[in-house]
Protein backbone atom coordinates (compact mmCIF):
# COMPACT_ATOMS: atom_id res chain seq x y z
CA UNK A 1 0.00 0.00 0.00
CA UNK A 2 1.30 3.45 -0.94
CA UNK A 3 1.14 5.82 2.03
CA UNK A 4 1.51 9.09 0.18
CA UNK A 5 -1.80 10.03 -1.41
CA UNK A 6 -0.48 11.41 -4.66
CA UNK A 7 -1.05 9.97 -8.11
CA UNK A 8 1.89 10.26 -10.48
CA UNK A 9 1.15 9.86 -14.19
CA UNK A 10 3.88 8.69 -16.53
CA UNK A 11 3.66 7.76 -20.18
CA UNK A 12 4.62 8.73 -23.69
CA UNK A 13 3.67 12.11 -25.12
CA UNK A 14 0.07 12.01 -26.24
CA UNK A 15 -0.94 9.24 -23.84
CA UNK A 16 -3.23 11.62 -21.94
CA UNK A 17 -1.27 12.48 -18.80
CA UNK A 18 -2.35 16.13 -18.66
CA UNK A 19 -5.92 15.64 -19.85
CA UNK A 20 -6.67 12.58 -17.73
CA UNK A 21 -4.71 14.06 -14.83
CA UNK A 22 -6.96 17.12 -14.76
CA UNK A 23 -10.06 14.90 -14.66
CA UNK A 24 -8.62 12.80 -11.82
CA UNK A 25 -7.57 15.86 -9.81
CA UNK A 26 -10.96 17.52 -10.21
CA UNK A 27 -12.88 14.41 -9.20
CA UNK A 28 -10.69 13.77 -6.16
CA UNK A 29 -10.40 17.48 -5.31
CA UNK A 30 -6.64 17.10 -5.51
CA UNK A 31 -4.17 19.68 -6.78
CA UNK A 32 -3.05 19.16 -10.39
CA UNK A 33 0.70 19.54 -11.02
CA UNK A 34 2.17 19.50 -14.53
CA UNK A 35 5.95 19.06 -14.34
CA UNK A 36 6.49 20.39 -17.88
CA UNK A 37 4.71 23.61 -16.90
CA UNK A 38 6.91 23.90 -13.80
CA UNK A 39 10.04 23.42 -15.93
CA UNK A 40 8.91 26.19 -18.30
CA UNK A 41 8.20 28.52 -15.36
CA UNK A 42 11.57 27.87 -13.73
CA UNK A 43 13.59 28.08 -16.93
CA UNK A 44 11.68 31.05 -18.32
CA UNK A 45 11.71 29.34 -21.71
CA UNK A 46 9.37 27.06 -23.65
CA UNK A 47 10.46 23.42 -23.70
CA UNK A 48 11.37 23.59 -27.40
CA UNK A 49 13.71 26.52 -26.64
CA UNK A 50 15.29 24.70 -23.70
CA UNK A 51 16.08 21.78 -26.02
CA UNK A 52 17.33 24.07 -28.81
CA UNK A 53 19.48 26.31 -26.62
CA UNK A 54 20.70 23.91 -23.92
CA UNK A 55 20.07 20.37 -25.17
CA UNK A 56 18.11 17.39 -23.91
CA UNK A 57 20.54 16.60 -21.08
CA UNK A 58 19.98 20.05 -19.54
CA UNK A 59 16.21 19.59 -19.89
CA UNK A 60 16.41 16.19 -18.15
CA UNK A 61 18.39 17.77 -15.28
CA UNK A 62 15.67 20.42 -14.91
CA UNK A 63 13.06 17.69 -14.96
CA UNK A 64 14.79 15.79 -12.14
CA UNK A 65 15.11 18.99 -10.13
CA UNK A 66 11.40 19.72 -10.52
CA UNK A 67 10.49 16.16 -9.47
CA UNK A 68 12.71 16.47 -6.39
CA UNK A 69 11.06 19.78 -5.51
CA UNK A 70 7.67 18.05 -5.25
CA UNK A 71 8.79 16.01 -2.24
CA UNK A 72 6.35 17.70 0.14
CA UNK A 73 3.19 17.69 -1.97
CA UNK A 74 0.14 15.82 -0.75
CA UNK A 75 -3.18 14.98 -2.39
CA UNK A 76 -1.88 15.88 -5.82
CA UNK A 77 -2.07 14.43 -9.30
CA UNK A 78 1.34 14.89 -10.90
CA UNK A 79 1.55 14.70 -14.70
CA UNK A 80 5.14 14.14 -15.76
CA UNK A 81 6.79 14.73 -19.11
CA UNK A 82 6.99 11.78 -21.47
CA UNK A 83 10.71 11.33 -20.87
CA UNK A 84 10.71 11.55 -17.08
CA UNK A 85 11.52 7.83 -16.91
CA UNK A 86 14.60 8.16 -19.13
CA UNK A 87 16.77 9.13 -16.16
CA UNK A 88 17.11 6.03 -13.97
CA UNK A 89 17.39 8.16 -10.82
CA UNK A 90 13.90 9.52 -11.48
CA UNK A 91 12.28 6.11 -10.95
CA UNK A 92 12.90 6.21 -7.19
CA UNK A 93 11.78 9.85 -7.05
CA UNK A 94 8.55 9.04 -8.91
CA UNK A 95 7.77 6.13 -6.57
CA UNK A 96 8.55 8.27 -3.51
CA UNK A 97 6.03 10.86 -4.72
CA UNK A 98 3.08 8.46 -4.78
CA UNK A 99 1.23 5.83 -6.75
CA UNK A 100 2.68 5.72 -10.27
CA UNK A 101 0.27 5.06 -13.13
CA UNK A 102 1.58 4.47 -16.66
CA UNK A 103 -0.86 5.77 -19.28
CA UNK A 104 -0.44 3.94 -22.56
CA UNK A 105 -2.00 4.25 -26.00
CA UNK A 106 -1.51 2.58 -29.35
CA UNK A 107 1.19 3.96 -31.59
CA UNK A 108 -1.43 5.05 -34.15
CA UNK A 109 -3.40 7.00 -31.54
CA UNK A 110 -0.25 8.59 -30.14
CA UNK A 111 0.84 9.67 -33.61
CA UNK A 112 -2.59 11.14 -34.28
CA UNK A 113 -2.60 13.03 -30.98
CA UNK A 114 0.95 14.41 -31.13
CA UNK A 115 0.93 15.30 -34.83
CA UNK A 116 -1.45 18.16 -33.96
CA UNK A 117 1.35 19.90 -32.04
CA UNK A 118 4.45 21.02 -33.97
CA UNK A 119 6.28 22.16 -30.82
CA UNK A 120 7.44 18.72 -29.67
CA UNK A 121 11.24 18.92 -29.77
CA UNK A 122 11.87 15.18 -30.01
CA UNK A 123 9.63 14.97 -33.08
CA UNK A 124 11.47 17.60 -35.10
CA UNK A 125 12.85 14.85 -37.31
CA UNK A 126 12.58 13.84 -40.94
CA UNK A 127 10.22 11.00 -40.01
CA UNK A 128 8.28 11.72 -36.79
CA UNK A 129 6.32 8.46 -37.09
CA UNK A 130 9.54 6.42 -37.08
CA UNK A 131 10.85 8.52 -34.18
CA UNK A 132 7.71 7.76 -32.17
CA UNK A 133 8.07 4.06 -32.89
CA UNK A 134 11.73 4.04 -31.84
CA UNK A 135 11.13 6.11 -28.68
CA UNK A 136 8.18 3.93 -27.66
CA UNK A 137 10.27 0.78 -28.05
CA UNK A 138 13.09 2.29 -25.98
CA UNK A 139 10.87 3.72 -23.25
CA UNK A 140 8.31 0.93 -22.84
CA UNK A 141 10.44 -1.08 -20.38
CA UNK A 142 11.29 2.13 -18.49
CA UNK A 143 7.62 3.02 -18.03
CA UNK A 144 6.87 -0.54 -17.00
CA UNK A 145 9.67 -0.49 -14.44
CA UNK A 146 8.61 2.83 -12.93
CA UNK A 147 4.86 2.15 -12.75
CA UNK A 148 2.67 0.49 -10.15
CA UNK A 149 -0.23 0.14 -12.58
CA UNK A 150 -1.05 0.90 -16.21
CA UNK A 151 -4.14 2.17 -18.04
CA UNK A 152 -4.50 1.97 -21.82
CA UNK A 153 -6.16 5.21 -22.97
CA UNK A 154 -6.43 4.16 -26.63
CA UNK A 155 -10.19 3.60 -26.59
CA UNK A 156 -11.03 5.33 -23.29
CA UNK A 157 -12.62 8.71 -22.89
CA UNK A 158 -10.84 10.97 -20.41
CA UNK A 159 -13.62 10.16 -17.94
CA UNK A 160 -13.23 6.39 -18.34
CA UNK A 161 -9.44 6.62 -18.02
CA UNK A 162 -9.88 8.76 -14.89
CA UNK A 163 -12.23 6.09 -13.47
CA UNK A 164 -9.57 3.42 -14.00
CA UNK A 165 -6.81 5.55 -12.45
CA UNK A 166 -8.94 6.46 -9.42
CA UNK A 167 -10.01 2.85 -8.85
CA UNK A 168 -6.44 1.55 -8.96
CA UNK A 169 -5.10 4.33 -6.75
CA UNK A 170 -7.98 3.84 -4.32
CA UNK A 171 -7.11 0.17 -3.93
CA UNK A 172 -3.49 1.09 -3.31
CA UNK A 173 -4.34 3.81 -0.80
CA UNK A 174 -6.91 1.65 0.97
CA UNK A 175 -9.75 4.06 0.27
CA UNK A 176 -13.20 2.85 1.20
CA UNK A 177 -15.02 2.90 -2.11
CA UNK A 178 -18.31 1.46 -0.86
CA UNK A 179 -21.27 3.82 -1.39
Amino acid sequence: MVTRENIVLVGFMGSGKSAVGRFVAKRLRFQFVDTDRLIVERAGLPIADIFAQHGEEHFRDLETSVLESLDGVQQSVIATGGGAVVMERNHAILKSLGYVVWLTASEDVIFDRVSRNDKRPLLQTENPRATISQLLATRRPLYESAADFSVDTTAFSHNAAADAVIAAAGRSFGWDTTP
